[in-house]
């Protein structure tokens, strides 16, 4: 015990399989209850976790689902399962509310890489504003190990996996904005992850379905791909997450998770990386389809990789790497270096969490979040930075005699309406024009056409249309949808498109503005959230109507 507080057990008393489940990370709903699993795939019923919590001693876990108050007990009830004290990771990248609602929620890195290019300083500003609340509202809530900042250079706007992730399409520039968000996360006791080794940003493969490949010299890859992660690194990154993508200029055979040449002769000993070597999760497509659940993670291990992330068996994959101890294809002293590092990393962030749970004693996790999350400063910068992004273009405002009519649409296109939590009833996009008198219409790439929606594109009907495209994982497309394309060209045929917003991409919009008639009223935000949205259609009607009724967005 130290101050009072619960320390890490000494190495020299674990097992060799004590010390290799420690090198592994699994996912788990950050939902309370069973019945409230959303990828059961993926997410193991309690029962399950607790076994691999308790039982195997699994290191750590990475959470995806549920609200920020969920999310206080979730955490509390995994670090009181755990033998030793947990890694709590998520994929934040756009703030705490990006997968756990009721925190605070920013538009995606690019959106700040837009505002450098007019105010570098204030970008900036933001970058490190954002690290900082981002690290904030993770601790609040439990999460010690943020799985940010993206720092590939997406200069490939086809890539359908990094896209608006990353903060921009220059070396110089998501090297200063990435190092910004890493300074501010700084000021709090959590881990930060410079991701995807060695650089994702200009791949038009998805790694989540199939295996990327990054075709360019050694020389080419030096000036563009690595100096965002040598900086990261320079500013004190405490990890750094491996790509799934073959780099046949430095590794023709294996993929970067599982070369040694990329992981431990170019991170470790070129660029001087001290801290800790994640892979990215092994159960993507690109990893799983092509090497066997238990044959990936000794792999990785061998490749120089600290910790397994997400396997897709991780009893399988924990026996398997001491299996290969056993052997002597590992060395013990190998698996030893790796758990140092863990080590190191969680006394970083231990005393934090046993901090907290001595105050949660006197003030209940949901009481702390409370006092935590979404604070007004907080909101008001992610705010900032959505106004400070957004893009206009034609004759805006929209005047209040071009939707007097009763025969207006609404016309909402996204990826897949089921997977939109971004998009519901009450919603701005929704509502507000709804109560304006325009009919909604939702359609996704799963959306049939029928003949009435045929009759009723050629019919005159002003339209409103609001679009929601960007890259996303598991999509394998970062541009228009068919269905969206579809509906852009027959509205411009049948000059029934009053207005246009476009929220997520600018590679998008840059494809839509030759088209658009000069007078079209056009607003593009990089944010999809209900703050965008408000935002965007405050733009776009001006103050031709009232918003009050919004205010809870703004």
């Amino acid at each position: 015990m130290k101050n009072g507080l619960k320390s890490l057990p000494d190495l020299n008393d674990l097992s060799i399989k004590e010390q290799v489940a420690q090198m592994v990370v699994v996912r788990a709903s950050g939902y309370l209850f069973d019945h409230q699993i959303q990828y059961p795939a993926w997410e193991p019923p309690a029962a399950q976790l607790q076994h691999w919590l308790q039982d195997l001693g699994v290191g750590g876990v990475i959470l995806l689902g549920g609200s920020a108050g969920e999310l206080a007990l979730r955490t509390q009830q995994l670090q009181d399962w755990a033998k030793v004290p947990l890694l709590i990771a998520a994929d934040i990248e756009e703030g705490v509310g990006q997968r756990f609602a009721g925190a605070t929620w920013f538009p995606p890195p690019m959106a700040i890489g837009s505002i450098a290019l007019k105010d570098p300083r204030q970008a900036e500003f933001y970058a490190e504003q954002m690290g900082a609340i981002t690290a904030q509202e993770a601790l609040a809530i439990g999460i010690n190990w943020v799985l940010a900042p993206v720092v590939d250079v997406n200069n490939n706007p086809r890539n359908p996996v990094i896209n608006v992730r990353a903060f921009g399409e220059t070396p110089e520039a998501v090297s200063q904005l990435a190092c910004a968000f890493i300074r501010g996360a700084k000021q709090y006791p959590v881990l930060t992850t410079a991701k995807h080794f060695p650089g994702h940003g200009d791949t038009a493969t998805d790694s989540h379905i199939d295996l990327p490949v990054l075709p360019h010299s050694p020389a080419r890859l030096a000036k563009v791909e690595l100096p965002p992660f040598a900086n990261a690194i320079a500013s004190g990154v405490d990890t750094v997450m491996s790509a799934h993508l073959l780099i046949p200029a430095w590794d023709e055979q294996n993929p970067a998770t599982l070369s040694e040449l990329v992981l431990t002769e170019l991170l470790r000993c070129c660029l001087k990386f001290e801290g800790l070597i994640v892979t990215d999760a092994l159960i993507m497509g690109a990893i799983a389809n092509r090497y066997g659940e238990n044959v990936a993670p000794v792999m990785a291990v061998e490749a120089g990789a600290d910790i397994l992330l997400m396997p897709a068996n991780p009893e399988g994959a924990i026996q398997s790497v001491c299996d290969a101890v056993e052997d002597g294809r590992i060395s013990p002293e190998r698996i030893q270096d790796s758990v140092e590092r863990i080590w190191k990393a969680k006394e970083k962030v231990a005393l934090a969490s046993e901090a907290q749970k001595e105050t949660s004693k006197l003030t209940s996790p949901i009481h702390i979040a409370l006092n935590q999350i979404a604070q007004p400063v907080a909101l008001a910068t992610a705010a900032k930075i959505l106004k400070d992004s957004q893009q206009v273009a034609g004759s805006l405002p929209l005047q209040p005699e071009s939707y007097s009519s009763h025969k207006l649409r609404n016309l909402i296109v996204v990826d897949d309406a089921l997977a939109c939590d971004f998009l519901g009833r009450n919603t701005p996009a929704v509502a507000f024009p709804t109560q304006l008198g325009y009919e909604l219409q939702i359609v996704d790439s799963h959306t049939p056409p029928t003949q009435e929606e045929a009759d009723a594109a050629i019919a005159k009907r002003p339209t409103l249309l609001q679009l929601f495209i960007r890259g996303n994982p598991f999509r394998g497309s970062a541009g228009l949808t068919p269905v969206a394309e579809q509906w852009f060209k027959k509205l411009l045929k049948t000059d029934d498109l009053q207005a246009l917003i476009i929220y997520g991409s600018p590679y998008v919009l840059t494809q839509f503005l030759p088209h658009l008639p000069a007078e079209t009223p056009c607003v593009f935000s990089y944010g999809q959230m209900p703050e965008a949205q408000a935002i965007a259609l405050e733009v776009l009607f001006s103050q031709s109507v009232p918003l009050s009724s919004f205010a809870l967005f703004l």
